[in-house]
């Protein structure tokens, strides 16, 4: 699988870091640049790394944090103990996460990310997997997209294209 070095490179920039084990661009952002990526689940030095899709836009991120500060982590997560049909599709994308993850490397004894199956942990994580696997498959991280206004109107977050040096924070 080859990448777009502009891919690497904006998504670089967005993290503001040496990207590490990226295997694709998972979703891209209104704007066309990536925002979530697709990553193997070992670093390059075998370091278990089960996070398989990782949100990389930091206007996402940040509506997302405003979202994780709300507390509403807190009230999904008491849903699940009161509403039957959303704890089994819950678990449900925590299977499909896992099974995605297991089809490149199983990792024995690594649960799904964010928290699934048993709690909403962080909405970073079902955000990233809502939008790389689509509408459906992840409750909570639909019902978070559905709050989140869009993050590329401002248009890109970082220019691939400029004279930036990825991984070195400029100040402005």
């Amino acid at each position: 699988m080859s990448l777009d070095p502009r891919d690497v490179r904006a998504v670089g920039l967005q993290l503001g870091r040496e990207p590490r084990a990226i295997r694709d661009v998972a979703h891209r952002c209104g704007c066309g640049l990536p925002d979530v990526v697709e990553t193997s689940p070992r670093l390059e030095d075998c370091t278990p790394f089960p996070t398989l899709y990782y949100l990389t836009c930091p206007r996402a991120a940040s509506l997302i944090g405003t979202l994780e500060s709300s507390g509403l982590m807190k009230e999904m997560t008491a849903r699940l103990e009161t509403d039957p049909e959303l704890k089994s599709r819950y678990e449900a994308a925590a299977e499909d996460y896992v099974s995605r993850r297991d089809a490149m490397e199983v990792l024995e004894s690594v649960p799904a990310q964010g928290g699934m199956p048993t709690r909403v942990k962080c909405l970073h994580v079902l955000v990233g997997h809502a939008l790389a696997v689509g509408p459906g498959v992840n409750p909570f991280g639909d019902e978070a997209l559905a709050l989140l206004e869009d993050w590329s109107r401002k248009g890109p977050c970082v220019d691939p294209d400029g004279d930036d040096v990825p991984h070195k924070k400029t100040r402005s």
